[in-house]
C-alpha cells in the first residue's frame, strides 16, 4: 500500500550507454525484466518500482528518487513550508501528476500522485 512521503519508485539515466544496453546488464546480472513504454524509458519492479531513461528527462540527469503523495496539493505546501524549492510545478504525466523540488541539501526529488 502506498503512503503518503515514502520512498515510492527510482528513475534513474541511461544516457551513459543505451537503454538497451543498460537493459541488457541488468537483466543478465540480477535477472530484472522491463516493462518498455516507448522508446526511450524502460519500466522495472526489482524490490522497488523504478525505470531507466533513454533520452534527459527534462534537468534531470542523475537519479530521481520519487515520493507518494495521497494529497499532492497538500504536500507541496508542506515541502515549500519546510524550505524545499520547488522546480517543476505540478504537471501530468501518463500515470498520474507530480511535481519536482531540491531540498537543502541540493538534491532533486519528485512527488508523485495518481490521477
Amino acid at each position: 500500500m502506498r503512503e503518503t512521503g515514502k520512498l515510492d519508485y527510482l528513475e534513474m539515466p541511461a544516457t551513459g550507454g543505451t537503454l538497451d544496453s543498460v537493459k541488457a546488464f541488468y537483466a543478465n546480472a540480477f535477472s530484472w525484466t522491463f516493462t518498455d513504454y516507448g522508446a526511450s524509458y524502460a519500466a522495472f519492479d526489482e524490490g522497488i518500482e523504478g525505470g531507466f531513461y533513454g533520452s534527459p528527462l527534462e534537468g534531470t540527469d542523475k537519479p530521481l528518487p520519487v515520493l507518494y503523495s495521497s494529497e499532492l496539493e497538500e504536500t507541496l505546501k508542506r515541502v515549500e513550508d519546510a524550505g524545499g524549492r520547488v522546480v517543476k510545478p505540478i504537471f501530468s504525466f501518463p500515470g498520474g501528476r507530480r511535481f519536482h523540488f531540491i531540498d537543502p541539501a541540493g538534491n532533486e526529488l519528485a512527488v508523485w500522485s495518481e490521477k
